[in-house]
């Protein structure tokens, strides 16, 4: 009987678990007795991963931090320290000082509204706050913006979502440049 009893308990605690896997929409006010996570905005997000540092590092040069901490949401496709690394060294320190093309292009990465991965995939192309419009593509190979490849998807933050690509992108007036 006992063997039993535990059998269950065990069910009932791994079924508990699994419900556990995502956050929920909304959270309660955190007292100061609460114990509840809540979710951190784009900006903390990527500092907190750990693999954004050079987009961090870009989105202070350019003054987007209070833009990318505030209401949103927003959708960011966000190239990763090894993306970055991949560009030019050259191209990358003159874009660093030149803040108006370093804003087109980090502005180029973001989305207004908050798209999660099954979004993305259904639609044709996203509208970017750069203006300019980043095609989506779904292929054998994966899941395309702007033609760089989505490493990882639906990252949730408290004002949008994060998805991680493997390039940086540029805007279509800035290729020449």
């Amino acid at each position: 009987m006992k063997k039993w009893v535990i059998v269950i308990l065990l069910i009932a605690f791994s079924l508990m678990l699994s419900g556990c896997t995502e956050q929920p929409e909304e959270q309660p006010e955190a007292g100061n007795e609460s114990t509840v996570t809540e979710q951190k905005d784009i900006v903390q997000t990527a500092i907190d991963a750990g693999s954004f540092n050079t987009l961090v590092t870009a989105v202070q040069t350019a003054d987007l931090v209070e833009t990318l901490s505030g209401e949103g949401p927003f959708t960011v496709f966000a190239p990763t320290d090894d993306a970055f690394a991949a560009v030019p060294k050259e191209t990358l320190n003159g874009l660093l000082a030149n803040k108006t093309e370093l804003t087109k292009v980090l502005t180029y990465h973001v989305a207004s509204g908050k798209y999660m991965a099954e979004d993305v995939v259904s639609m044709g192309n996203i509208t970017t706050l750069e203006g300019n419009m980043l095609d989506v593509e779904v292929t054998n190979e994966g899941v395309f913006v702007g033609g760089a490849k989505v490493i990882q998807t639906d990252i949730e933050c408290s004002n949008g979502v994060i998805h991680v690509i493997d390039t940086v992108l540029i805007p279509p007036a800035n290729m020449t440049s």
